[in-house]
């Protein structure tokens, strides 16, 4: 049974920095990739940022890029999301999801093969 488990938000003033963690048991660390997406009450669900599989290369929503970092912690065997100069448009549930050998889709901001959700993590943005 596949379980993944998503963390680290919480209330910051614009500016500020949180590092959300995306973690999955039931499925090899290594061989997992992992995409981030976001959505905002009244607004579409949007991705945020995915690592393929490799580990090689991440990709970013314009919006985000220059302030966000994906990266894979192999010692905690998690997917780090580092965000750094928040602003209150980031404001949402931000919700990880991996998959077995998922490569990135980049135009999309998805992430190939069958997914499996964390249960989402809100951040909260205050001007």
């Amino acid at each position: 049974q596949v379980q993944v488990v998503d963390s680290g938000g919480g209330l910051v003033q614009a500016g500020g920095s949180l590092n959300l963690s995306c973690t999955a048991s039931g499925l090899t660390f290594d061989e997992i990739g992992v995409v981030w997406f976001r959505q905002a009450p009244g607004k579409e669900r949007e991705g945020v940022s995915c690592i393929n599989w490799t580990g090689k290369g991440s990709n970013y929503l314009d919006s985000v890029k220059g302030r966000f970092t994906l990266s894979r912690d192999n010692t905690k065997k998690a997917v780090i999301l580092q965000m750094n100069y928040l602003q209150p448009e980031d404001t949402a549930t931000y919700t990880c999801a991996v998959s077995q050998w998922g490569q990135c889709l980049r135009q999309t901001l998805g992430l190939t093969g069958e997914k499996y959700w964390g249960q989402g993590t809100q951040v909260s943005v205050s001007s």
